[in-house]
Protein backbone atom coordinates (compact mmCIF):
# COMPACT_ATOMS: atom_id res chain seq x y z
CA UNK A 1 0.00 0.00 0.00
CA UNK A 2 1.52 3.40 -0.94
CA UNK A 3 2.40 5.99 1.69
CA UNK A 4 0.70 9.34 1.20
CA UNK A 5 1.38 12.62 3.02
CA UNK A 6 -1.44 15.14 2.97
CA UNK A 7 -0.16 18.64 3.76
CA UNK A 8 -2.72 21.14 5.03
CA UNK A 9 -2.58 24.32 7.10
CA UNK A 10 -4.87 23.14 9.96
CA UNK A 11 -6.34 19.76 10.79
CA UNK A 12 -8.72 18.41 13.39
CA UNK A 13 -12.32 17.35 14.07
CA UNK A 14 -13.04 20.70 15.76
CA UNK A 15 -11.86 22.79 12.79
CA UNK A 16 -14.76 23.88 10.62
CA UNK A 17 -13.13 25.72 7.72
CA UNK A 18 -14.26 24.57 4.30
CA UNK A 19 -10.92 23.42 2.91
CA UNK A 20 -9.82 21.97 6.26
CA UNK A 21 -13.01 19.94 6.64
CA UNK A 22 -12.66 18.74 3.07
CA UNK A 23 -9.04 17.74 3.69
CA UNK A 24 -10.00 15.74 6.79
CA UNK A 25 -12.84 13.92 5.03
CA UNK A 26 -10.59 13.10 2.09
CA UNK A 27 -7.72 11.93 4.31
CA UNK A 28 -9.98 9.52 6.18
CA UNK A 29 -11.48 8.14 2.96
CA UNK A 30 -8.06 7.72 1.33
CA UNK A 31 -7.08 5.23 4.04
CA UNK A 32 -8.82 2.68 1.79
CA UNK A 33 -6.14 3.32 -0.85
CA UNK A 34 -3.01 4.31 1.05
CA UNK A 35 -1.28 4.65 4.38
CA UNK A 36 -2.25 8.26 5.09
CA UNK A 37 -0.16 10.72 7.07
CA UNK A 38 -1.25 14.34 7.60
CA UNK A 39 1.48 16.95 7.91
CA UNK A 40 0.05 20.08 9.49
CA UNK A 41 0.68 22.85 12.00
CA UNK A 42 -0.24 23.25 15.65
CA UNK A 43 -2.59 26.11 14.73
CA UNK A 44 -6.31 26.07 15.47
CA UNK A 45 -7.25 29.71 14.77
CA UNK A 46 -6.67 30.74 11.15
CA UNK A 47 -6.62 34.44 12.03
CA UNK A 48 -3.53 34.18 14.27
CA UNK A 49 -2.02 30.74 13.52
CA UNK A 50 -1.24 30.59 17.24
CA UNK A 51 0.08 27.20 18.36
CA UNK A 52 -2.88 25.61 20.16
CA UNK A 53 -2.45 21.88 19.55
CA UNK A 54 0.57 20.06 21.00
CA UNK A 55 3.32 19.18 18.56
CA UNK A 56 3.96 15.53 17.82
CA UNK A 57 2.38 12.44 16.29
CA UNK A 58 -1.25 11.43 16.85
CA UNK A 59 -3.82 9.00 15.45
CA UNK A 60 -7.36 9.90 14.39
CA UNK A 61 -9.78 7.67 12.45
CA UNK A 62 -7.02 5.65 10.81
CA UNK A 63 -4.92 8.71 9.88
CA UNK A 64 -1.52 9.50 11.40
CA UNK A 65 -1.28 13.23 12.18
CA UNK A 66 2.09 14.97 12.48
CA UNK A 67 1.76 18.46 13.98
CA UNK A 68 4.53 21.06 13.82
CA UNK A 69 4.69 24.47 15.55
CA UNK A 70 4.23 27.69 13.59
CA UNK A 71 7.32 29.92 13.73
CA UNK A 72 5.53 33.23 14.36
CA UNK A 73 1.79 33.94 14.86
CA UNK A 74 0.23 36.83 12.96
CA UNK A 75 -1.73 39.89 14.03
CA UNK A 76 -5.02 39.60 12.13
CA UNK A 77 -5.94 43.30 12.01
CA UNK A 78 -2.42 44.30 11.03
CA UNK A 79 -2.39 41.51 8.46
CA UNK A 80 -5.61 42.74 6.86
CA UNK A 81 -4.27 46.30 6.57
CA UNK A 82 -0.90 45.17 5.21
CA UNK A 83 -2.51 42.85 2.67
CA UNK A 84 -4.65 45.64 1.28
CA UNK A 85 -1.59 47.84 0.80
CA UNK A 86 0.42 44.91 -0.55
CA UNK A 87 -2.09 44.15 -3.30
CA UNK A 88 -2.09 47.80 -4.40
CA UNK A 89 1.70 48.10 -4.49
CA UNK A 90 2.53 46.02 -7.61
CA UNK A 91 4.89 43.87 -5.50
CA UNK A 92 8.04 42.24 -6.84
CA UNK A 93 8.42 38.46 -6.77
CA UNK A 94 10.64 38.74 -3.68
CA UNK A 95 8.03 40.90 -1.94
CA UNK A 96 5.32 38.40 -2.83
CA UNK A 97 7.29 35.52 -1.32
CA UNK A 98 7.98 37.54 1.82
CA UNK A 99 4.26 38.31 2.12
CA UNK A 100 3.31 34.62 1.72
CA UNK A 101 5.78 33.68 4.46
CA UNK A 102 4.49 36.44 6.74
CA UNK A 103 0.84 35.49 6.19
CA UNK A 104 1.67 31.88 6.98
CA UNK A 105 1.23 29.56 8.55
CA UNK A 106 5.00 29.21 8.18
CA UNK A 107 6.52 26.27 10.04
CA UNK A 108 10.23 25.59 9.65
CA UNK A 109 9.92 22.17 11.38
CA UNK A 110 7.14 21.12 8.96
CA UNK A 111 9.17 22.13 5.91
CA UNK A 112 12.24 20.41 7.35
CA UNK A 113 10.21 17.22 7.81
CA UNK A 114 9.04 17.31 4.19
CA UNK A 115 12.60 17.78 2.96
CA UNK A 116 14.25 15.22 5.22
CA UNK A 117 11.57 12.52 4.91
CA UNK A 118 10.62 12.95 1.25
CA UNK A 119 11.86 9.49 0.35
CA UNK A 120 9.57 7.87 2.94
CA UNK A 121 6.39 8.97 1.10
CA UNK A 122 5.21 7.90 -2.34
CA UNK A 123 2.92 10.90 -2.81
CA UNK A 124 2.45 14.36 -1.31
CA UNK A 125 -1.06 15.82 -1.53
CA UNK A 126 -1.04 19.59 -0.89
CA UNK A 127 -4.37 21.13 0.06
CA UNK A 128 -5.14 24.80 -0.78
CA UNK A 129 -2.68 26.80 -2.86
CA UNK A 130 -2.76 30.11 -0.99
CA UNK A 131 -1.05 29.15 2.29
CA UNK A 132 2.63 29.00 3.14
CA UNK A 133 2.45 25.27 3.88
CA UNK A 134 1.74 24.63 0.21
CA UNK A 135 3.74 27.43 -1.37
CA UNK A 136 7.01 26.55 0.40
CA UNK A 137 6.39 22.81 0.82
CA UNK A 138 5.33 21.75 -2.66
CA UNK A 139 8.52 22.82 -4.50
CA UNK A 140 10.54 20.58 -2.17
CA UNK A 141 8.81 17.46 -3.54
CA UNK A 142 7.36 18.66 -6.86
CA UNK A 143 7.98 15.35 -8.62
CA UNK A 144 5.72 13.59 -6.07
CA UNK A 145 3.28 16.46 -5.55
CA UNK A 146 -0.46 16.46 -6.18
CA UNK A 147 -2.11 19.85 -5.68
CA UNK A 148 -5.73 20.36 -4.62
CA UNK A 149 -5.77 24.15 -5.03
CA UNK A 150 -9.34 24.99 -3.89
CA UNK A 151 -8.85 28.14 -5.96
CA UNK A 152 -11.36 30.86 -6.68
CA UNK A 153 -11.25 34.20 -8.48
CA UNK A 154 -9.38 36.32 -5.94
CA UNK A 155 -6.46 38.78 -6.25
CA UNK A 156 -3.88 36.34 -4.84
CA UNK A 157 -4.35 33.91 -7.74
CA UNK A 158 -3.00 36.56 -10.12
CA UNK A 159 0.29 37.04 -8.25
CA UNK A 160 3.32 35.82 -10.21
CA UNK A 161 4.47 33.67 -7.28
CA UNK A 162 1.25 31.68 -7.18
CA UNK A 163 0.89 31.49 -10.95
CA UNK A 164 4.33 29.85 -11.08
CA UNK A 165 3.33 27.39 -8.33
CA UNK A 166 0.65 25.85 -10.56
CA UNK A 167 3.30 24.69 -13.05
CA UNK A 168 5.23 22.62 -10.48
CA UNK A 169 3.13 19.64 -9.31
CA UNK A 170 2.92 16.43 -11.31
CA UNK A 171 -0.89 16.49 -11.02
CA UNK A 172 -3.71 18.87 -10.04
CA UNK A 173 -7.09 17.86 -8.65
CA UNK A 174 -9.79 20.48 -9.17
CA UNK A 175 -13.07 20.47 -7.27
CA UNK A 176 -15.15 21.76 -10.20
CA UNK A 177 -14.90 22.41 -13.93
CA UNK A 178 -15.27 26.14 -13.22
CA UNK A 179 -12.21 26.04 -10.95
CA UNK A 180 -10.17 24.25 -13.61
CA UNK A 181 -11.15 26.77 -16.28
CA UNK A 182 -10.29 29.69 -14.00
CA UNK A 183 -6.87 28.34 -12.97
CA UNK A 184 -5.83 27.40 -16.50
CA UNK A 185 -6.93 30.80 -17.82
CA UNK A 186 -5.07 32.76 -15.14
CA UNK A 187 -1.91 30.66 -14.74
CA UNK A 188 -1.51 29.02 -18.15
CA UNK A 189 -0.75 25.70 -16.49
CA UNK A 190 -0.92 22.55 -18.61
CA UNK A 191 -0.26 20.12 -15.75
CA UNK A 192 -2.27 16.87 -15.99
CA UNK A 193 -5.44 17.03 -13.94
CA UNK A 194 -8.64 15.38 -12.79
CA UNK A 195 -11.85 16.83 -11.41
CA UNK A 196 -12.83 15.19 -8.14
CA UNK A 197 -14.60 16.92 -5.28
CA UNK A 198 -15.77 15.07 -2.19
CA UNK A 199 -18.09 12.22 -1.48
CA UNK A 200 -21.05 13.11 0.68
CA UNK A 201 -23.14 10.74 2.77
CA UNK A 202 -26.55 11.83 4.07
CA UNK A 203 -26.76 11.60 7.87
CA UNK A 204 -28.96 8.85 9.27
CA UNK A 205 -30.84 10.97 11.82
CA UNK A 206 -32.06 14.41 10.71
CA UNK A 207 -34.98 16.30 12.25
CA UNK A 208 -36.33 19.67 11.14
CA UNK A 209 -38.67 19.73 14.16
CA UNK A 210 -35.75 19.19 16.54
CA UNK A 211 -33.97 22.25 15.11
CA UNK A 212 -37.06 24.46 15.22
CA UNK A 213 -37.78 23.51 18.82
CA UNK A 214 -34.19 23.93 19.98
CA UNK A 215 -33.88 27.44 18.52
CA UNK A 216 -37.55 28.44 18.93
CA UNK A 217 -38.00 29.03 15.21
CA UNK A 218 -41.57 28.75 14.01
CA UNK A 219 -41.54 31.09 10.99
CA UNK A 220 -40.08 30.38 7.54
CA UNK A 221 -36.34 31.08 7.57
CA UNK A 222 -33.30 31.40 5.35
CA UNK A 223 -30.25 29.46 6.56
CA UNK A 224 -26.62 30.51 6.08
CA UNK A 225 -23.91 28.10 7.19
CA UNK A 226 -20.27 29.15 6.99
CA UNK A 227 -17.86 31.79 8.19
CA UNK A 228 -19.57 35.02 9.30
CA UNK A 229 -17.00 37.15 7.55
CA UNK A 230 -16.82 40.00 5.10
CA UNK A 231 -14.76 37.68 2.89
CA UNK A 232 -17.87 35.49 2.53
CA UNK A 233 -19.98 38.53 1.55
CA UNK A 234 -22.26 38.04 4.57
CA UNK A 235 -22.74 41.80 5.20
CA UNK A 236 -24.29 42.14 1.75
CA UNK A 237 -26.61 39.19 2.45
CA UNK A 238 -27.79 40.83 5.67
CA UNK A 239 -28.36 44.13 3.86
CA UNK A 240 -30.31 42.45 1.07
CA UNK A 241 -32.37 40.49 3.60
CA UNK A 242 -33.24 43.53 5.72
CA UNK A 243 -34.18 45.52 2.61
CA UNK A 244 -36.42 42.64 1.57
CA UNK A 245 -38.04 42.54 5.01
CA UNK A 246 -38.66 46.28 4.85
CA UNK A 247 -40.51 45.82 1.57
CA UNK A 248 -42.46 42.82 2.95
CA UNK A 249 -43.23 43.85 6.55
CA UNK A 250 -46.21 41.50 6.91
CA UNK A 251 -44.45 38.39 5.64
CA UNK A 252 -42.86 36.40 8.48
CA UNK A 253 -39.27 35.48 7.63
CA UNK A 254 -36.02 35.06 9.58
CA UNK A 255 -32.35 34.85 8.58
CA UNK A 256 -30.47 32.24 10.63
CA UNK A 257 -26.69 32.64 10.72
CA UNK A 258 -24.25 30.04 12.06
CA UNK A 259 -20.64 30.67 13.08
CA UNK A 260 -18.69 33.23 15.09
CA UNK A 261 -19.20 36.76 13.68
CA UNK A 262 -16.08 38.62 12.59
CA UNK A 263 -17.95 41.91 12.16
CA UNK A 264 -20.76 43.62 14.14
CA UNK A 265 -24.14 42.06 13.42
CA UNK A 266 -27.26 44.26 13.36
CA UNK A 267 -29.54 44.08 16.37
CA UNK A 268 -32.67 43.07 14.49
CA UNK A 269 -35.34 40.58 15.58
CA UNK A 270 -35.34 38.84 12.20
CA UNK A 271 -31.56 38.23 12.10
CA UNK A 272 -30.86 35.19 14.29
CA UNK A 273 -27.17 34.35 14.96
CA UNK A 274 -26.90 30.95 16.64
CA UNK A 275 -23.11 30.64 16.85
CA UNK A 276 -21.13 27.50 16.11
CA UNK A 277 -23.34 24.45 15.77
CA UNK A 278 -22.73 20.72 15.86
CA UNK A 279 -22.91 18.62 12.70
CA UNK A 280 -26.26 17.32 13.96
CA UNK A 281 -27.66 20.83 14.39
CA UNK A 282 -26.28 21.89 11.03
CA UNK A 283 -28.02 19.10 9.14
CA UNK A 284 -31.21 19.59 11.16
CA UNK A 285 -31.09 23.27 10.22
CA UNK A 286 -30.48 22.54 6.56
CA UNK A 287 -33.57 20.35 6.46
CA UNK A 288 -35.70 22.78 8.47
CA UNK A 289 -34.72 25.78 6.33
CA UNK A 290 -37.15 27.18 3.80
CA UNK A 291 -34.19 28.12 1.61
CA UNK A 292 -30.42 27.81 2.11
CA UNK A 293 -28.54 30.93 0.99
CA UNK A 294 -24.92 31.27 -0.15
CA UNK A 295 -23.85 34.91 -0.76
CA UNK A 296 -20.12 34.26 -1.21
CA UNK A 297 -18.37 35.65 -4.27
CA UNK A 298 -15.31 33.39 -3.93
CA UNK A 299 -15.79 29.63 -3.76
CA UNK A 300 -14.02 26.67 -5.32
CA UNK A 301 -16.87 24.38 -4.23
CA UNK A 302 -19.69 25.11 -1.81
CA UNK A 303 -20.07 22.08 0.45
CA UNK A 304 -23.01 23.59 2.35
CA UNK A 305 -24.99 23.78 -0.91
CA UNK A 306 -24.34 20.08 -1.56
CA UNK A 307 -25.32 19.20 2.01
CA UNK A 308 -28.56 21.16 1.61
CA UNK A 309 -29.30 19.25 -1.58
CA UNK A 310 -28.64 15.93 0.14
CA UNK A 311 -31.64 16.81 2.32
CA UNK A 312 -33.74 18.06 -0.58
CA UNK A 313 -33.57 21.77 0.32
CA UNK A 314 -33.55 24.39 -2.44
CA UNK A 315 -30.78 26.99 -2.47
CA UNK A 316 -30.34 30.62 -3.46
CA UNK A 317 -26.80 31.66 -4.43
CA UNK A 318 -24.92 34.73 -5.56
CA UNK A 319 -24.72 34.57 -9.35
CA UNK A 320 -21.57 36.71 -9.32
CA UNK A 321 -19.70 33.61 -8.11
CA UNK A 322 -19.02 31.47 -11.19
CA UNK A 323 -18.67 28.25 -9.19
CA UNK A 324 -21.90 28.37 -7.18
CA UNK A 325 -23.78 29.64 -10.23
CA UNK A 326 -22.43 26.67 -12.21
CA UNK A 327 -23.43 24.28 -9.40
CA UNK A 328 -27.00 25.59 -9.47
CA UNK A 329 -27.26 25.51 -13.27
CA UNK A 330 -25.81 21.99 -13.55
CA UNK A 331 -28.15 20.59 -10.93
CA UNK A 332 -31.20 22.79 -11.46
CA UNK A 333 -31.32 22.75 -7.66
CA UNK A 334 -31.88 26.43 -6.94
CA UNK A 335 -31.91 30.00 -8.18
CA UNK A 336 -29.29 32.75 -8.30
CA UNK A 337 -29.22 36.54 -8.10
CA UNK A 338 -26.81 39.33 -9.01
CA UNK A 339 -28.22 42.36 -7.18
CA UNK A 340 -30.88 43.47 -4.71
CA UNK A 341 -33.71 43.46 -7.24
CA UNK A 342 -32.91 39.92 -8.37
CA UNK A 343 -32.53 38.81 -4.74
CA UNK A 344 -36.02 40.12 -4.04
CA UNK A 345 -37.51 38.53 -7.17
CA UNK A 346 -35.93 35.10 -6.74
CA UNK A 347 -36.78 35.02 -3.03
CA UNK A 348 -40.39 35.98 -3.81
CA UNK A 349 -40.54 33.15 -6.31
CA UNK A 350 -39.15 30.58 -3.88
CA UNK A 351 -41.22 31.64 -0.89
CA UNK A 352 -44.45 31.75 -2.84
CA UNK A 353 -44.14 28.25 -4.32
CA UNK A 354 -43.57 25.22 -2.05
CA UNK A 355 -43.91 23.06 -5.17
CA UNK A 356 -41.00 24.86 -6.85
CA UNK A 357 -38.83 24.55 -3.74
CA UNK A 358 -39.60 20.83 -3.53
CA UNK A 359 -38.80 20.29 -7.21
CA UNK A 360 -35.51 22.21 -7.02
CA UNK A 361 -34.52 20.42 -3.83
CA UNK A 362 -35.20 17.03 -5.39
CA UNK A 363 -33.17 17.98 -8.46
CA UNK A 364 -30.31 18.94 -6.19
CA UNK A 365 -30.58 15.68 -4.24
CA UNK A 366 -30.40 13.57 -7.38
CA UNK A 367 -27.44 15.58 -8.71
CA UNK A 368 -25.49 15.38 -5.45
CA UNK A 369 -26.02 11.71 -4.74
CA UNK A 370 -24.96 10.85 -8.31
CA UNK A 371 -21.95 13.17 -8.63
CA UNK A 372 -20.59 13.33 -5.10
CA UNK A 373 -20.35 9.70 -3.98
CA UNK A 374 -17.21 8.37 -2.33
CA UNK A 375 -16.89 5.31 -4.59
CA UNK A 376 -16.78 7.64 -7.59
CA UNK A 377 -14.28 10.02 -5.96
CA UNK A 378 -12.01 7.22 -4.70
CA UNK A 379 -11.94 5.65 -8.15
CA UNK A 380 -10.53 8.92 -9.48
CA UNK A 381 -7.88 9.05 -6.75
CA UNK A 382 -7.00 5.41 -7.38
CA UNK A 383 -6.14 6.34 -10.97
CA UNK A 384 -4.11 9.35 -9.79
CA UNK A 385 -2.11 7.40 -7.22
CA UNK A 386 -1.36 4.53 -9.60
Amino acid sequence: MPRLALVVQRYGPDIHGGSESAARQLAEQLTALAEVHVLTTCAHDYTTWANSYPAGEFELNGVTIHRFPVDIPRNWQQSQQQTGLFLLSNPTLAEQMAWIQREGPFSTPLLRHIQQHASQYDHFLFFTYVYATTFFGLPLVADKAILVPTAHDEPFLYLDAFRALFHLPRHIVYLTRAEQELVERVTGTAVSHHIAALGLVPPADVSADRFRQKYNLHEPFLFYGGRLAEAKNVPELITYFLNYRQQHPNQPLKLVLTGQPQFPLPNHPDVIPIGFVSEQDKFDGLQAATVVVMPSLFESLSIIILEAWLLGTAVLVNGRCAVTKQQVRQSNGGLYYHNQDEFNATLDRLLSSPELRQRLGENGRLFTTHTYSWPHILAVYQRILS
